[in-house]
């Protein structure tokens, strides 16, 4: 492989994100043609056709689907590793825009927030609190916070919490008069609090045991799109609420709810920072990656 080839490798990816030779032009700082050029270069190269062009719209061939999964994770170690040693005489300023739920936030930013900007006076964060899976790409955002399994596979995750677990809790005197389920299907007998994302879609409570998943579509006479309601109004004798097991953790600890159906609530791989594998990662992310990567140790 030349040197060359990593610039038309750069130039491939570029389009394939945006799916625009204009737009990766724009992005890379150099003229449509020279994109287009680079591509064509590329192309005739590999002898297979890494894009289907018409005069509206540009998308991946299949090869260029191939190609672009391959490339992607490689291209980002590379960038990665130059980083590295360009962040050791960078100084770590300017403003990282961060999109994460509420949730997010509260459980791995703000423990950290005080002493990193301490720490780091020249950066500035702009974090989004979101519940709606947004495009990072598309609204702008350096990185982004969501659970593991919903980090889009093309993006780079690094693991920034522990394992997670839901779980199902309901008070005391919710359960003396109504009784406790005993498997998820008997949670169709009961009044539950649901989970409204902000999309409008309803969360359709998930368990699983044994390798046997259930998923239960819950009615009851609350629906909210806020956790820490949820489990207040479980607090309250509402029903039964199916939330982040932390969330419910000091309710758990003095008596106020109990924990339910708890064989079916396995644990998953939690939190992860994401961003895309072929961008820039600026001194200024890199420290607080670095600075959540080291608060997951010491948890």
């Amino acid at each position: 492989m030349k040197i060359g080839d990593l610039s038309a490798f750069s130039a491939f990816l570029a389009v394939a994100e945006h799916r625009s030779f204009r737009a990766a032009a724009i992005e890379l700082d150099i003229t449509p043609p020279a994109i287009s050029h680079s591509i064509k270069t590329l192309e005739k190269r590999l002898g297979t056709r890494l894009f289907n062009r018409t005069t509206r719209s540009v998308s991946l061939s299949e090869a260029g689907e191939r190609l672009a999964a391959k490339l992607r994770p490689a291209m980002g170690a590379i960038e990665e590793a130059v980083q590295e040693i360009e962040g050791r005489r960078e100084t770590a300023s300017g403003t990282v825009r961060i999109n994460a739920s509420e949730g997010a936030i509260r459980m791995v930013l703000k423990p950290v927030l005080a002493h990193f900007l301490r720490e780091h006076p020249q950066i500035h964060l702009d974090i989004v609190s979101d519940g709606r899976l947004s495009d990072i790409v598309a609204h702008g955002f350096d990185a982004g916070i969501r659970l593991a399994e919903a980090v889009p596979r093309d993006m780079i995750a690094v693991p920034i919490a522990e394992e997670a677990r839901f779980a199902v809790v309901a008070s005391p005197s919710y359960l003396k008069a109504r009784g406790r389920p005993r498997v998820p299907q008997e949670l169709h007998d009961h009044d539950c609090i649901r989970f409204r994302f902000e999309s409008g879609a309803i969360y359709h409570w998930e368990f699983e045991r044994r390798g046997i998943a259930e998923r239960i579509h819950v009615s009851g006479p609350l629906t909210l799109t806020d956790q820490p309601l949820m489990v207040e109004a479980a607090m309250d004798g509402i029903g039964i609420a199916f939330v982040p097991e932390h969330l419910a953790a000091s309710g758990l600890g003095d008596g106020r709810l109990e924990r339910l159906l708890e064989d079916w609530c396995p644990p998953f791989p939690g939190l992860c920072l994401y961003y895309p594998g072929h961008r820039h990662v600026s001194p200024a992310l890199r420290a607080l990656i670095d600075a959540l990567s080291r608060e997951r140790l010491r948890s």
